[in-house]
């Protein structure tokens, strides 16, 4: 029974993010979803990513959480039209569900949007599951996190097409092996670039910012 009832709500989801999908080609928005453990940095990297982009690039911001409004709130001081979603009125879901984003996304003005970023609930499992209606997924894996998360979360690095490597500017206190990291996200995704990025130093920002600017431009 268990088993129908899980395969019920991601049928549901999905039929969503057809849906989705389809709304967001209409009103030529790219969408992306971000994804990655708590604390990786999300939250700051998005903040320096609007800083460059904006107002060249209209953007608008889904927040997902259990709990809280701190990141939409921190989002808005840049500028940039953001929208929290708490999942603890839906049992505390560890992951945002295509509808969750269609009924957020009604309340942008989509016909002025030219991006919509989507900064999924930390989780390195369930986000990588439930399509959103999305047109690339982003992964962001701290240095702070450890070598092997790719090997032991293979699907959210399977499913994303652009992996950052967040924090580099921390390595010289770390004993970290960076090249390790990416040997082991090639081993599960070949074809998936990867980006060293700080929020602090801006290092990495230029190729993650030409790279973001590409995926719009081809989408238009």
């Amino acid at each position: 029974m268990e088993i129908k009832v899980a395969q019920k709500m991601l049928d549901a989801n999905d039929e969503m993010a057809r849906h989705n999908r389809l709304l967001f080609k209409e009103k030529n928005v790219f969408v992306i979803n971000i994804m990655s453990s708590p604390g990786s940095g999300k939250t700051t990297l998005l903040e320096k990513t609007l800083g460059r982009i904006q107002p060249d690039i209209n953007c608008g911001i889904i927040v997902g959480d259990i709990c809280t409004k701190n990141d939409a709130e921190r989002i808005l001081k840049t500028g940039a039209p953001a929208i929290q979603i708490n999942t603890d009125a839906f049992g505390g879901e560890c992951h945002l569900s295509a509808g969750s984003i269609e009924k957020a996304a009604s309340d942008f003005n989509l016909e002025e949007m030219d991006l919509l970023i989507v900064e999924n609930v930390g989780n390195l499992v369930c986000p990588a599951e439930f399509d959103i209606g999305e047109d690339v997924r982003v992964v962001v894996l701290s240095v702070t996190e450890g070598e092997d998360k790719p090997l032991k979360y293979p699907l959210m690095f399977r499913e994303s097409s652009l992996a950052l490597l967040n924090k580099i500017d921390l390595l010289p206190y770390l004993d970290y092996d960076i090249g390790l990291t990416k040997k082991y996200i090639t081993r599960i995704n070949a074809e998936m670039p990867v980006i060293e990025i700080s929020s602090k130093t801006l290092e990495g920002f230029d190729q993650w910012i030409e790279w973001l600017k590409n995926r719009i431009i081809q989408k238009k």
